[in-house]
């Protein structure tokens, strides 16, 4: 069994794999708050499909929905994505470093 910490990338990962996921997750990261039928407006898919990635993003904690009437309306939530971020970023200042002994090396070898 993964660690929580890596559930939750995966699930964050696998949420960001998907351009209409992105796109909502763009709208909704503007500081819009929106209905799932406003979010579906731009996409030619149906509804149901638009309210299933509503559900993957809910799941892996970027976006909340809260039930006001009959609609229920979706806000960004920044600390899903911050964590992928920070695991991103790790990464990278690795790999910096590694590509960087190797210039050096290569510098030395010359």
């Amino acid at each position: 069994m993964l660690p929580l910490e890596d559930e939750t990338l995966d699930r964050t990962f696998s949420a960001l794999a998907h351009p209409a996921r992105r796109a909502i997750l763009g709208r909704l990261a503007r500081g819009e708050v929106a209905s799932v039928s406003e979010l579906a407006e731009p996409f030619d898919i149906s509804l149901m499909a638009v309210s299933r990635h509503v559900k993957v993003l809910e799941h892996a904690g970027l976006i909340s929905r809260e039930k006001q009437g009959r609609s229920r309306w979706c806000r960004f939530e920044p600390d899903a994505i911050g964590e992928a971020k920070d695991w991103i970023e790790t990464h990278q200042r690795y790999w910096s470093a590694q590509l960087d002994a190797l210039a050096r090396y290569l510098k030395d070898v010359e």
